[in-house]
């Protein structure tokens, strides 16, 4: 069974029933769920999740959804890699890249999904929807596809053409909507109070948040249940960034963690939309809205819902944000590929610019074990590189012709 105490306002702190609701009704702050943490304590060990499923399903006791319930692709467990070669080149010790480009949709958003496609069932949704930038697009319409339900996905009209077709060929009711992510999810938010389905990200938020947490959980597992010193993490509405932080506190909280959980959070920005670390770097409480531009679209919220939190968590943890150009993204998605053979999308050439930028500043310090989050595969943003990835000859096929291109000194 789930270990649900109920939703708290994480405003004010009221509290309500475990229902598909979103907003506190008193001061129309966020609502998040609540656990009994001195029974998930009593329930689980390391253990009992070493033997259960490859999948991020093995953190049950954790996670707000009846196990008999879920939605399961098999979501989670991905990838921690040891990133020597970029560490080197950035001047840094130890550094892990947790790659989440191998989920079954190819992102993170997966993690969020089945849980808050899984809490829908449990609540007798029949149509599942969503505002996306992409990704959860794609998820939304697999999972949907996956559990025999109709869905609806809403998406700006200018998205890539690869997310469009990763979403579409799922057979869904797929939305283009003339305008960016902000007025997508506007239209969602009016939608969500007529009809009676299941928007992941609107009436099921608060469930769909938790899903982030597993790569916390994730990451502290493959480290030998460790922490680790210092992550780097992408932010759009900055929920990712501040559930990472949240997962890290609740192993800790019902004791799987070995030793503390002081972790240093840093944030990772476009700066066609970099909101929140424009916040940080002019050192102001205030997160102006802005007018998305940049080629990172799955980053691309102008409005963060999560901002004030996001920007609390790098804040009070000692960690940085940065704002990088679309150019620095590109030779961040290239540095992490030729380093170290991963291929991430746009926001994770975001997030590894980031690591270069905070690296230079010394915000990331060569003593760290640091853990950077690639949260989607480069396939779904072909257009950001095709300029600059290509043969490196063209030629005819003999041998004088590859001799003539290439100066191959005798080994």
């Amino acid at each position: 069974m789930a270990f649900v105490d109920g939703l708290r306002c994480r405003e004010c702190g009221r509290e309500y029933a475990a229902d598909p609701i979103y907003t506190c009704e008193w001061c129309f702050g966020p609502l998040e769920v609540a656990y009994d943490y001195e029974a998930i304590t009593k329930a689980t060990s390391r253990e009992k999740i070493a033997a259960g499923p490859a999948s991020l399903w093995r953190y049950a006791d954790l996670l707000p959804v009846e196990r008999n319930a879920a939605v399961d692709l098999g979501t989670g467990f991905t990838p921690l890699v040891r990133a020597d070669r970029l560490a080197a080149e950035l001047g840094l010790g130890e550094v892990w890249v947790k790659n989440d480009t191998r989920n079954p949709t190819n992102s993170f958003k997966d993690r969020v999904v089945t849980i808050a496609m899984s809490k829908a069932l449990e609540f007798g949704f029949k149509v599942l929807a969503c505002a996306s930038t992409g990704n959860l697009a794609n998820s939304v319409a697999a999972h949907a596809a996956h559990a025999g339900l109709r869905s609806y996905v809403f998406v700006p009209s200018n998205l890539e053409q690869g997310k469009i077709v990763t979403t579409a060929v799922y057979g869904g009711n797929l939305v283009a909507i003339e305008g960016n992510y902000d007025d997508v999810n506007r239209l969602c938010a009016e939608l969500a109070g007529m009809y009676p389905w299941a928007f992941v990200n609107v009436n099921m938020r608060p469930y769909y948040a938790e899903g982030s947490k597993t790569l916390a959980f994730e990451t502290a597992e493959q480290l030998g249940w460790q922490a680790p010193d210092h992550v780097v993490v992408p932010a759009a509405s900055g929920s990712l960034l501040t559930k990472v932080l949240k997962g890290f506190h609740e192993l800790h909280q019902v004791g799987l963690l070995d030793g503390d959980a002081d972790v240093r959070v840093s944030g990772a920005q476009a700066l066609g939309c970099s909101p929140i670390a424009t916040a940080y770097l002019d050192e102001s409480d205030t997160i102006r809205p802005v007018k998305p531009d940049t080629i990172a679209k799955s980053l691309a919220i102008g409005n963060p819902a999560d901002g004030y939190f996001a920007l609390e968590a790098v804040r009070t943890t000692g960690g940085g944000f940065a704002a990088v150009s679309d150019g620095e993204i590109v030779e961040g998605m290239r540095l992490l590929a030729r380093t170290e053979g991963i291929f991430a999308e746009t926001a994770g050439g975001v997030t590894i610019a980031t690591l270069q930028r905070l690296a230079a500043e010394g915000v990331v310090r060569a003593d760290e074990r640091v853990v950077v989050y690639i949260t989607g595969h480069g396939l779904k943003t072909l257009d950001a590189v095709v300029s600059v990835a290509g043969p490196t000859a063209t030629i005819k096929p003999t041998l004088d012709a590859f001799h003539e291109a290439f100066d191959i000194e005798e080994q």
